[in-house]
């Protein structure tokens, strides 16, 4: 789930602050069942919250603010890297660097 969003957050341009844990969790949660291999495919809804986090981006440091986010979830909700990398192809989403657990949040630019 940290992860998903994390593509997001590199959709949006330039600005100032950083986005709260809470709006990652809420717009990432529909994610949650295909990261965790629970689901077929990613939902509508997935792709619907992950454009709206996409949209609360407005600076470097609220993309870092999602990935650090999302990397805290991830270790503890069980998501697997085999799904996360496929959720931005699922929805023609370009997120310019891959999208893994194992991304350095602090080297996003």
């Amino acid at each position: 789930m940290l992860f998903l969003l994390s593509f997001l957050f590199f959709l949006a341009n330039s600005g100032e602050a950083a986005v709260p844990y809470t709006t990652v969790d809420a717009n990432a949660a529909a994610c949650l069942g295909f990261a965790t291999d629970m689901a077929a495919k990613p939902s509508s809804a997935c792709c619907d919250g992950l454009q709206q986090l996409a949209q609360t981006v407005k600076s470097v440091e609220d993309k870092k603010a999602i990935c650090r986010c999302l990397k805290v979830g991830a270790k503890s909700l069980g998501i697997q890297d085999r799904f996360l990398s496929r959720i931005p192809r699922a929805w023609n989403i370009k997120v310019g660097f891959p999208v893994s657990v194992n991304t350095n949040c602090e080297t996003i630019h």
